[in-house]
């Protein structure tokens, strides 16, 4: 999984040190000098699973992109362990007082929690809170202590903020940033790698096949019945071969079908013979007869039962054998199996002088088609492929017409309801 990490080098420094606790994330980091830097980084991170902020400024500046987009998003906490560790480093490290004082946080709730727990009270401690702004203001932030400072009633700032730190330093009023405890840190990480996994776990599909031989009630008045069935049992027996390789469960049904039930590895199976699918040649030679087959992806048992049907249907009603799939969209790929060849030099060129991708990206898109056979695709597919938000694929999707890399061909209406999606296909 790929995490993006949002901070201060300082930060990414500490985050690199923990790396090897956490080897099944790929933490990928944007340096920054001012928060406010963020708002400019925060599109070039649509390849990343978790967004991770280093602290609570950074992640206002972009507030409104990550609500809007439903981005996973984990800020490295600020709470009552991040301000008793500043003010402990204050008071013991620095020996300074903790009087005179003035204090900026997130939240000033958090900051009169420690307050009481460490009983400090009537210390002339004078609490600065920006969660009320939706984007702080840090000059009025800078002018609540300068005019503190000014007006002689502190000694001493304790800031949240680095680049009020810097501001102070330069005005020549003593000042210290709060440093994010290790704990902390580790926190967010462990946060971003539940959050991963329990996507990972929703977005789990369920797979359904059906297996039939073409043309069942033929073959048994011309072969007769016990021919026919001698043939279903040679099927059942290859598949349940199939299965134990593939994780699948194995059934016939009543309608002389044989029905399967898997989810990740028949799925890859799936995925990864889009172009050439070796089951369906093997189980063909084996009856020397033609054999349709329908898989479903759901995200529920019967959603992938219906569109498993659905697959069998367009199976059915081409000659030969066949294998097609309907996804959890309703999009129908297939027949599979049928290697649809493209120039993969000529479109490597087009991405990189035409669309004006980078490498990883054009080398993505050359995956993206292969793994699809080069189907017809919907910028949902390629959001989906990219676990990216649809905005971030649809960008993608006008560089490549702009380019014309890629052209409509059609468009498809997954859901009763709202607009058709458009598709598009190679411009080759």
């Amino acid at each position: 999984m790929k995490i993006a990490l949002f901070a201060r080098p300082e930060i990414i420094e500490k985050v690199n040190t923990m790396k090897d606790d956490y080897k099944e994330m790929e933490i990928i980091s944007f340096p920054y000098t001012t928060a406010k830097e963020t708002a400019a980084l925060i599109n070039q991170a649509f390849l990343c699973d978790i967004y991770i902020f280093g602290e609570t400024l950074s992640y206002l500046y972009v507030k409104r992109i990550i609500e809007k987009k439903k981005l996973p998003k984990v800020i490295i906490a600020f709470d009552e362990y991040k301000i008793m560790s500043a003010l402990y480093s204050l008071s013991f490290i620095k020996q300074q007082p903790l009087h005179r004082l003035s204090v900026d946080v997130y939240q000033e709730a958090a900051l009169h929690e420690v307050f009481s727990e460490l009983k400090i009270h009537d210390k002339k401690i004078y609490p600065y809170a920006y969660e009320k702004y939706e984007e702080p203001d840090l000059d009025k932030i800078l002018h609540f202590h300068q005019q503190l400072w000014a007006d002689g009633k502190i000694d001493y700032v304790l800031t949240s903020i680095k680049e009020v730190e810097e501001k102070l330093a330069a005005l020549h009023i003593p000042a210290s940033c709060m440093i994010i405890p290790n704990l902390n840190i580790k926190q967010a990480l462990e946060k971003a790698l539940a959050m991963s996994k329990l996507n990972q776990n929703h977005s789990i599909q369920i797979v359904q096949g059906y297996v039939q031989i073409k043309n069942w009630e033929a073959i048994k008045k011309e072969q007769g019945e016990t021919a026919a069935k001698g043939m279903l049992q040679r099927l059942h027996e290859m598949l349940l071969s199939f299965g134990k390789q593939t994780g699948t469960s194995i059934m016939l049904n009543h309608d002389q079908q044989i029905v399967l039930f898997g989810t990740k590895g028949l799925l890859t199976y799936i995925t990864n013979h889009y172009g050439d699918f070796p089951l369906l040649t093997e189980l063909e030679a084996s009856i020397h007869s033609p054999v349709d087959i329908g898989f479903g992806l759901g995200l529920t048992p019967i959603q992938a039962q219906i569109n498993a049907k659905a697959a069998l249907e367009s199976s059915t009603g081409r000659d030969g054998s066949n294998c097609y799939v309907v996804n959890e969209r309703r999009e129908k790929i297939g027949p599979i199996g049928i290697k649809k060849e493209f120039d993969t030099s000529k479109l490597y060129y087009a991405l990189i002088h035409k669309a004006r991708l980078n490498n990883e990206l054009s080398y993505n898109f050359i995956d993206f088609i292969n793994l699809r056979n080069n189907e017809p695709f919907s910028s949902q597919d390629v959001a989906v492929y990219y676990r990216v938000t649809k905005r971030s694929a649809e960008r993608t999707i006008n560089k490549l017409l702009s380019g014309e890399v890629i052209k409509i061909v059609g468009e498809e209406k997954p859901y009763v309801r709202g607009r058709p999606r458009k598709l598009f296909a190679l411009n080759q």
